[in-house]
C-alpha cells in the first residue's frame, strides 16, 4: 500500500518504514511525530481512491530522524560572451529527514 501526500508544497510517495527528504519543516525536534493530512491518493493493493482534491480522514505519521539536513551543493553559473562579465553563485538546500511510521486511511 503506499499514498500520495503533499508536505509544503511537493508531492511525495509515501510507503510505511520508508525515508523522504523534505523542505525544512522549522520548529521540529529530532524524534518528534509529525501528521500530514493532505493525502491525494491510496493505492491499497490495486485499489485506487482519488481525493477532489484530498481524501478526507486519510493522514500519515512520519517520525523526524534529523531536522536540519544540507543538500548537495547547487552552482549558478552567469556569463556573457565577450563582454567580461561572470558570476558564479551557490547555495545548499535545507532538508529534514523525515521516516513514515503509519498511514491512516
Amino acid at each position: 500500500m503506499y499514498v500520495i501526500v503533499e508536505i509544503n508544497g511537493q508531492q511525495f510517495k509515501a510507503e510505511q518504514g520508508r525515508k523522504l527528504f523534505v523542505h525544512h519543516i522549522p520548529n521540529v525536534e529530532n524524534g518528534a511525530t509529525v501528521e500530514f493530512d493532505r493525502v491525494l491518493l491510496v493505492d491499497a493493493d490495486g485499489a485506487v481512491r482519488v481525493g477532489t482534491p484530498a481524501i478526507e480522514g486519510a493522514k500519515v505519521v512520519c517520525e523526524v530522524l534529523s531536522p536540519l539536513v544540507k543538500g548537495d551543493k547547487v552552482l549558478i553559473f552567469h556569463k556573457k560572451r565577450r563582454k567580461g562579465y561572470r558570476k558564479l553563485n551557490g547555495h545548499r538546500q535545507q532538508f529534514t529527514e523525515v521516516s513514515i511510521k503509519e498511514i491512516v486511511i
